[in-house]
C-alpha cells in the first residue's frame, strides 16, 4: 500500500516603520497530489494583493483548477467602497492643506 501524507502551514509577518505597515501571509496544504498555496501581501500605499497557485506532485506549478498553465493569479482584493472612501479622504486632505496655506 503506498504511503500518504498531509501537511499544513501558515505564516504571518508584519512590520511597521515610521507608521507604514507591511504585511504578508502564506498558507500551504500539501498531500500526495501536490501543494496548494495562498499568499497575501500589502505594502504601504498599495492595494492588498492575493495569489493562489498549485504545485503538482512532480513539482510543476499549475494554475488553480487547470493543468499545464504556469501562471498564478493575482487579484486586487480592495472593494469599491474602500476605493471611494480613499478618494474622499484624499479630497478632504487636499482641502485642509489648501486652507492652511491660505488658498481656500
Amino acid at each position: 500500500m503506498p504511503s500518504s501524507f498531509q501537511s499544513q502551514t501558515f505564516s504571518y509577518t508584519s512590520s511597521s516603520i515610521n507608521g507604514q505597515t507591511t504585511s504578508h501571509t502564506q498558507s500551504t496544504f500539501s498531500d500526495n497530489s501536490g501543494t496548494r498555496v495562498h499568499q497575501t501581501s500589502q505594502e504601504p500605499g498599495q492595494a492588498p494583493r492575493e495569489e493562489h497557485f498549485e504545485i503538482d506532485s512532480a513539482g510543476r506549478r499549475i494554475a488553480e483548477g487547470t493543468s499545464g498553465n504556469s501562471q498564478g493569479r493575482i487579484t486586487d482584493v480592495t472593494d469599491e467602497q474602500q476605493k471611494e472612501n480613499d478618494r474622499l479622504y484624499e479630497e478632504r486632505i487636499e482641502e485642509e492643506y489648501a486652507k492652511r496655506e491660505g488658498g481656500a
